[in-house]
């Protein structure tokens, strides 16, 4: 290389690189350096290196163009030499030790020196974290799509570099989702949903046996904590979502085998009021079809290993309580015989008629290893069975067209609460209750509804209190008075208010249409929130559209087939 003596360069000889890796320019920021230049010239000279037609800036390019603009004919710079295959990375990683540099180049950049150093060496070389280095290499894999909204500032980075860690085509299937309509609430759900926990996945993580092709979930490039702990504190997240449920499957199948290897009964945690739901079915076709009798949790007694207690998980069990630290003790001593006389229940199972069994949750997909007893049930007269209660086989066409007709009434008070359940977690997670507008008149009969049908608890006045004063909940009630007097203001009110309207929601398997307090805050959601519930109330209608098609198709070929019969 020459040696750094600074030359005044004719302006019109100097030319940019077209390679340079930077791209974006802010023409305010420009301005504001040219007006620099003007007043007290180039306090730093750019860098250039010789070729045929003059020089080529290696760096420097915002202070030739603001020279440019300031109408200056000269610029002070460095000649060097450099290698052909130096100037990219010099140029990079003098451009990342910027702060304004835009996230998508950075990203590339990045990703460009990951093919010749490693990501701690590129942390160093730049003077960033190496999970900054990490993330910013996983950005470097968002698709176009989702880079649009980055650039245009609608995407924040934390949530843009939650989706890079997807693979291409599930980022494509979220985009999809979006259809166009982009709201970050609505994209951090699907991200969530996509994402599986390893930590409570029912099958070894390690076993690289169980999908043969996928290998092993600790090794793999879409566990979270293979990906330069993306998320904090090396949390093991699936972002392969597809990869994670075959391998759910494929646990349940070798579940399966195993019960019927060894002649254990094999019993799902499924009733006989929800058997007829679709997942359920799916399940209990799948335990038919390996060969195994149907056992539903309603016929069988079940013995599950007992934990032993501890003095702290005695307290978190009676946490809502103000007992004393030794009632706690006495309450630990008490669930220290109940634990005895349960292990002793347990180790004499089979002596008293249970058998080794599996448990299985049909919503986690994990297994137990339980005792377990079947009930005699007495076989029932099919012909005295109530409609609801006899197979679709067993009716005539009329009477399938009735149970059709009844099933869809109760798929759609499903729907309607997971619509409410996705409305509610949209609006909890927009900071509904720090929302400073007026109260509105529905959100003022949401309230007044809440109080009506809802107790409020020991538990929750307290999280209210220390949510809204910051106090302990152990405060005397004078001084909890006081402080909330010396705090009160009319968006308190309205705090407390949301917050009371929020909690007293109800998510159990009820109509939300037909259940006050949550219709009344369905009502009182719909100004501030009218986008994200149309987005929502878009997808519900076309799913129950498609119901209703089907429906109509299968009630027309009944019709058909009991006109034949009358024939």
């Amino acid at each position: 290389m020459s040696t750094r003596t600074i030359q005044n360069l004719q302006i019109g000889k100097v030319k940019e690189d077209p390679n340079q890796p930077r791209k974006t320019f802010r023409e305010e920021s420009l301005k504001e350096l040219a007006l620099s230049i003007k007043t007290y010239g180039v306090l730093q000279p750019i860098t250039v290196r010789k070729t045929k037609e003059g020089y080529t800036i290696v760096m420097g390019n915002r202070r030739y163009r603001a020279s440019k603009m300031a109408g200056k004919k000269t610029v002070p710079a460095i000649v060097r030499e450099f290698k052909d295959d130096q100037i990219m990375e010099v140029q990079i990683i003098e451009n990342l030790q910027r702060k304004d540099v835009e996230p998508i180049e950075e990203a590339e950049a990045i990703s460009y020196l990951k093919e010749k150093h490693k990501p701690e060496e590129i942390a160093k070389r730049i003077g960033r974290t190496v999970q900054f280095v990490y993330s910013r290499l996983k950005l470097a894999q968002l698709i176009d799509g989702f880079r649009t909204y980055v650039t245009e500032g609608k995407l924040s980075i934390s949530l843009a570099v939650a989706v890079s860690a997807f693979p291409a085509e599930e980022q494509q299937m979220m985009l999809e989702a979006i259809d166009g309509n982009f709201y970050p609430q609505r994209l951090e759900q699907l991200v969530k949903r996509q994402m599986c926990d390893l930590e409570q996945a029912p099958f070894d993580i390690s076993n690289p046996k169980l999908v043969a092709k996928a290998g092993a979930c600790t090794k793999c490039p879409f566990n979270a904590a293979n990906q330069g702990n993306l998320f904090g504190e090396g949390k093991k997240l699936c972002t392969k979502s597809s990869c994670f449920q075959l391998k759910k499957q494929k646990s349940f199948i070798v579940a399966l085998k195993r019960a019927k290897k060894e002649g254990m009964l094999f019993i799902p945690r499924i009733y006989s009021h929800d058997r007829d739901s679709e997942e359920k079915a799916l399940i209990l076709a799948q335990i038919e079809k390996e060969g195994l009798e149907i056992i539903l949790k309603d016929r069988v007694d079940v013995l599950e290993k007992p934990t032993a207690p501890t003095l702290e998980s005695v307290k978190q069990e009676n946490r809502w309580y103000n007992y004393s630290e030794d009632e706690f003790v006495e309450l630990f001593e008490q669930a220290k015989e109940q634990f005895k006389l349960d292990s002793e229940a347990f180790d004499s199972a089979e002596q008293s008629g249970f058998s080794k069994s599996l448990l299985f949750n049909p919503d986690s997909y994990k297994c137990t290893e339980v005792y377990a007893k079947v009930n005699e049930v007495k076989e029932k007269n099919t012909k005295a069975l109530s409609l609801d209660e006899r197979k679709m086989d067993d009716c005539t066409p009329e009477e399938q067209i009735i149970k059709i007709k009844g099933k869809e009434i109760r798929k759609k008070h499903i729907e309607n609460n997971r619509l409410f359940v996705e409305l509610a977690n949209v609006v909890k997670e927009a900071d509904y209750i720090n929302n400073a507008m007026e109260l509105s008149e529905d959100e003022i009969i949401a309230f007044c509804f809440s109080i009506y049908n809802n107790n409020v608890s020991y538990h929750l006045k307290n999280e209210v209190y220390k949510n809204l004063f910051g106090e302990d909940e152990q405060q005397d009630n004078e001084t909890v008075l006081d402080t909330f007097k010396s705090n009160f203001d009319i968006q308190t009110f309205h705090k407390l208010v949301r917050y009371m309207i929020v909690s007293q929601l109800h998510f159990g398997e009820s109509n939300h249409i037909n259940n006050l307090t949550n219709a009344s805050f369905y009502n009182a959601v719909k100004i501030p929130f009218n986008s994200e519930i149309e987005e929502i109330e878009k997808v519900y209608a076309e799913r129950e559209k498609k119901r209703e098609t089907r429906m109509n198709e299968r009630i027309e070929e009944l019709e058909g087939k009991s006109k034949e019969l009358v024939a």
